[in-house]
């Protein structure tokens, strides 16, 4: 039985691996440790709550000695950390959080971890430090390019990746310094529940309920590789239990869009389900649809963000062939799933949306 501290786990990937653990693992016990920064919810986890197994601490990770505590009286094996500031846009304005979050905050959690497993000797032999990274941390491709592979060169672009790559190498360093048990996966864009509406699709679904225009950043053709959610959440939990230590795994969609084509994708979802369920107007007048017009019609182009990366995807063989991890949710199913769950869950998200 494992037992976990989740860092970050009232965030969008993490509050998801909290109920995916709960289902999948149905002995484990979890601590939730999260600072509910502005993208931390502490309602996404109310029905986890619910279960004798999860308990929430609110605290940074920043804190040595709270992180000691909680692996002391817990007595927690395992560490899956979630915890960063992830926004691009944010890191270009306000690069310092992204320091202090994420490599500052990933060390201090290294640091403790190598304390209680190490030094003290408390779970020596069975603990795992699990890091969650990015795509971003490699840079750019081309059109062309092959996807990224575990051994691409790190060529971070904006101060976020750049704080996730520093982060990665912290991680890496405790391993082959310290021999603390480590394992990192870098993911592509996740999409699905509890995404904060600042980014790319829920940040247009919700405005196409409101009427609002849907950005899109210079010609659109920007190419990102899109996972969902609970497949992240399989590949995390099959490096737990197969993956080596010291490995790093690359785990991605294999679903590669432009932002443009899949925005157009999002609106022709919602269109449909508005046809298809007629109280929707109702709910939301301020959409197109109540009025009888496309979704599609609110797309606007912006100028492009700084130092905008053109392309990324994931070459996911390795954890294919080692741990047999294949994701399961086509696009078009996720959209779905993703659409229909925020028009079930608008108390969730209309605190969220800017003032």
């Amino acid at each position: 039985m494992r037992k976990l501290l989740i860092t970050g786990g009232a965030g969008f990937i993490g509050v998801n691996f909290v109920y995916y653990c709960l289902e999948r693992y149905p002995d484990c016990q979890i601590v939730v440790l999260d600072a509910l920064t502005y993208a931390g919810n502490r309602a996404s986890l109310d029905q986890a709550l619910r279960s004798n197994r999860v308990e929430f601490v609110q605290g940074d990770i920043r804190n040595q000695e709270l992180v000691i505590e909680l692996l002391q009286k817990h007595n927690l094996d395992t560490i899956v950390h979630f915890a960063a500031e992830s926004h691009v846009d944010r890191s270009i304005t306000g690069p310092d959080a992204f320091i202090d979050t994420n490599v500052v905050g990933t060390h201090s959690l290294l640091k403790a971890a190598r304390e209680v497993w190490l030094n003290q000797k408390q779970n020596f032999d069975t603990h795992r430090f699990h890091h969650i990274s990015t795509d971003e941390v490699f840079g750019s491709l081309d059109s062309r390019d092959p996807a990224f592979t575990e051994s691409n060169q790190y060529e971070p672009n904006s101060p976020y990746s750049a704080s996730k790559a520093a982060s990665d190498h912290l991680v890496r360093a405790y391993q082959h310094t310290y021999g603390l048990n480590t394992t990192t996966s870098n993911c592509s864009n996740n999409y699905g529940p509890y995404h904060f509406p600042e980014k790319l699709i829920p940040l247009c679904i919700t405005n196409v309920l409101r009427g609002k225009s849907l950005p899109i950043y210079g010609d659109g053709k920007n190419i990102r590789d899109w996972l969902f959610v609970k497949d992240h959440c399989v590949g995390i939990g099959l490096i737990l239990e197969q993956g080596k230590v010291g490995e790093t795994y690359n785990v991605g969609g294999i679903n590669e869009w432009d932002n443009l084509s899949l925005v157009n994708l999002l609106c022709e979802t919602m269109d449909t389900v508005f046809n298809a369920r007629p109280d929707l107007k109702a709910l939301y007048p301020d959409s197109p649809m109540a009025n009888g017009q496309s979704s599609k019609e609110l797309i606007t182009f912006v100028t492009d963000r700084a130092g905008h990366d053109r392309r990324y995807a994931i070459d996911a063989t390795k954890i294919r062939t080692e741990l047999g991890y294949k994701p399961s949710v086509n696009f078009n199913q996720g959209l779905a799933e993703t659409v229909d769950w925020y028009l079930d869950n608008k108390e969730w998200w209309q605190p969220l949306l800017p003032k």
